[in-house]
């Protein structure tokens, strides 16, 4: 299934599998999401097997999502940790 996702950075085809697990098939019902919400669902279907560095590229999917114009440091998703969606 070909979903577009792949051009978030970060995002190669285990997470891309893990997005359509959770709902989202596009970059567009990205927007609006809560990064912590997306990690702790996928936590749930996953069986509770954390995996920090997938919130940090839900945090960044989100932000491309919503975000027209991308600041090129916002794109490299390790500036994701620890750090609420803004």
């Amino acid at each position: 299934m070909k979903t577009g996702l792949r051009k978030i950075p970060g995002v190669g085809p285990n997470i891309e599998q893990d997005l359509i697990n959770l709902g989202y098939t596009t970059i567009e019902s990205l927007k609006g999401r809560n990064p912590e919400e997306m990690y702790m669902k996928d936590c749930l279907f996953k069986g509770f097997k954390e995996d920090k560095c997938q919130l940090y590229v839900y945090r960044l999917a989100v932000y491309f999502a919503e975000n027209e114009i991308h600041d090129p440091e916002k794109l490299k998703w390790w500036n994701w940790k620890d750090k609420i969606q803004t």
